[in-house]
């Protein structure tokens, strides 16, 4: 086992993979920041809110694809800029998380 050091939003996170996975852990790793950095206002959020924030985008390009691959949604248009996607893809988090703030709030 190896131990990979992350720099996500800041913040350092030491995981352990499989010998010879460093290199693929560490650039997953280098793709969630990423996720983060296309976010504004993350900065000053909890780890956890950050966390689950990034774990939304990906699910949220995972579904995505897959609804590419099944037929039931059209691939997104070439002319659409990546900060158009990013931005259409921070409102629904953004949706998402005032849901579940009053959620909790309600609780």
């Amino acid at each position: 086992m190896s131990n990979v050091t992350l720099t996500i939003g800041g913040r350092q996170f030491v995981v352990a993979c499989a010998d010879g996975e460093e290199d693929h852990v560490g650039a997953l790793g280098r793709r969630i920041d990423a996720k983060l950095a296309g976010m504004d206002g993350m900065a000053g959020q909890s780890e956890a809110r950050m966390l689950l924030f990034a774990a939304l985008l990906l699910a949220d390009e995972v579904h995505e694809l897959r609804q590419q691959v099944d037929g039931t949604v059209a691939p997104a248009r070439p002319a659409d800029s990546l900060g158009e996607v990013l931005t259409s893809i921070a409102g629904r988090l953004e949706n998402l998380a005032a849901h579940l703030e009053d959620g909790a709030a309600d609780a």
